[in-house]
């Protein structure tokens, strides 16, 4: 952080700040649009995040600033259940919200955020925000929570407060990374193991390519009863409950009973996508990093011909990326149409590397995308 937030602290509130806290975001290694056909997915915390910096005051409200955004807000410690349209604060105040609903007592506080996540890139700077948040309440009274009810108290807010129906895998992610590790995580039991990530002479660069996501939501919900309808022809023949009940070879044996092209290319995305996270966990347990790029860049083939959540911005930069010869794996990462990939790039050329896209991709898509340099990092910590 190139910030000092205490210093910030004291300028804004005229007094020092109690504690400093930092929650990372995250980045999906790989599985992409599984999660929700039963699928595993492979997401790690990233060493890009968000500072929080908090202290107690005695007029019993909660005041909400950041370095990130102009607009801030004081909240009446009576009426926390109330959203403020789309105020950044919602997220920090419906964590507050849902503490309080569990029985918990949290008296006033002052808080001072400061992120360096893009906003809106799809690497979960709300998830982020959220924990960040929680993780400081837990340790600032004292109130007992494991870091599974933190995620879920987080996903609540999500889905009720903020009103987004989006799964777990954001805050479960931020919550439980670990530096230089994986978490091959099912989204539906939450059972989840650690896999090594030794990145080695390699960094991960993350390509944010300005473009909105704006195509994401309506797509996704495209996505959702395409798989839906694959598995509803599936069943015609075998009993699934979900499309990565199969691998690559026992939907061979069945895929003749989809007759729609598109219906097989969605299906096939899937299945083969599944294999591709439990392969990459392989590779990386068996220290081939050579292997799981090979991965990266298939799921990226398979997104972007048989899914077909892509887009120009999102393939120019893999296209770039197989073209270099110091990147050894790229993707799109998170739900497509904009937003994020990332590449695994050596270090020592991260300058050349920046150079050389941004040109490219001006002269693809006409205006620069941002690139951001990061390791593998833990989860919430006390600073």
């Amino acid at each position: 952080m190139n910030i000092n937030l205490e210093e910030k602290f004291a300028e804004q509130y005229d007094k020092k700040a109690h504690a400093i806290y930092f929650t990372p975001g995250r980045v999906n290694l790989i599985g992409e649009h599984i999660d929700y056909n039963g699928g595993l997915v492979m997401p790690c915390a990233i060493t890009l995040g968000t500072w929080l910096a908090i202290a107690p005051n005695q007029d019993h409200k909660f005041r909400f600033k950041s370095l990130n955004f102009e607009n801030e807000s004081i909240v009446e410690s009576n009426v926390l259940n109330e959203k403020d349209g789309n105020h950044w604060a919602n997220y920090p105040v419906g964590v507050i919200n849902e503490m309080i609903k569990d029985g918990k007592e949290i008296t006033g506080l002052d808080f001072l955020f400061y992120g360096n996540i893009p906003i809106g890139s799809g690497l979960s700077s709300s998830a982020s925000i959220e924990i960040a948040t929680a993780y400081a309440l837990n340790t600032h009274f004292n109130l007992g929570y494991d870091k599974l009810e933190l995620v879920k108290i987080a996903k609540r807010v999500e889905n009720d407060f903020i009103g987004l129906n989006s799964g777990i895998m954001d805050q479960f992610a931020v919550a439980f990374g670990e530096k230089n590790k994986a978490i091959v995580l099912d989204c539906e039991t939450l059972k989840y193991k650690m896999v090594d990530v030794e990145l080695g002479k390699y960094v991960l660069a993350i390509i944010n390519t300005n473009k909105p996501r704006e195509l994401a939501d309506s797509k996704y919900n495209e996505r959702v009863a395409e798989c839906q309808t694959a598995l509803k022809q599936l069943n015609e023949e075998i009993t699934l409950h979900y499309l990565c009940e199969l691998n690559a070879e026992k939907f061979a044996l069945h895929s003749h009973v989809i007759t729609d092209e598109v219906i097989l290319n969605r299906a096939t995305h899937v299945v083969k996508e599944n294999d591709r996270v439990h392969l990459a966990a392989k590779a990386l347990n068996g220290g081939n990093l050579e292997e799981f790029g090979r991965l990266m860049y298939a799921s990226h083939e398979s997104l972007r011909n048989l899914y077909e959540v892509s887009g120009k911005e999102l393939d120019a930069v893999v296209d770039f990326c197989k073209d270099y010869e110091h990147v050894i794996g790229a993707r799109m990462t998170g739900a497509g149409f904009g937003g994020c990939a990332i590449a695994l790039l050596e270090k020592g050329f991260e300058e050349d590397f920046a150079k050389h896209l941004t040109d490219y991709y001006v002269a693809k898509i006409g205006y620069p995308a941002a690139i951001y340099i990061s390791e593998i990092g833990g989860g919430p910590t006390s600073l």
